[in-house]
């Protein structure tokens, strides 16, 4: 996994409210695809390959993951909702919650990276 040290210290720093399960979502993200690597944009922590593929935007009460082209991705992906031409939203509730859609996740990761790995 691409573990980023800016990233640790980011959650270090900011200690979101549900930060075991946003520490959850990152193992998922980085580990659907060895070629996935993690930084800090728009002061929160985003998720590339080939281009920028979601960042976190944290919130209180629930984990929500923008993914900033989602609507490019490729695939029934039923847990990545949005109306927009462009960005998709995935959002989880906690730690079960995640775990409950670490599939879908993966698939959406997986997809994205194919997508990019074949343009």
């Amino acid at each position: 996994m691409n573990i980023n040290p800016e990233v640790d210290a980011w959650f270090a720093r900011k200690q979101p409210p549900l930060a075991e399960a946003m520490l959850r979502v990152r193992e998922i993200v980085l580990g659907a695809d060895s070629r996935v690597e993690e930084t800090i944009k728009w002061s929160t922590p985003t998720f590339m390959y080939k281009g920028n593929i979601a960042s976190f935007n944290p919130a209180k009460r629930l984990i929500s993951l923008l993914f900033h082209r989602g609507a490019e991705i490729p695939g029934d992906h039923p847990r990545l909702t949005g109306e927009g031409d462009t960005a998709r939203v995935m959002r989880f509730a906690d730690l079960a919650d995640v775990e409950a859609g670490r599939a879908d996740l993966e698939g959406v990761i997986q997809a994205w990276c194919q997508m990019r790995n074949s343009s």
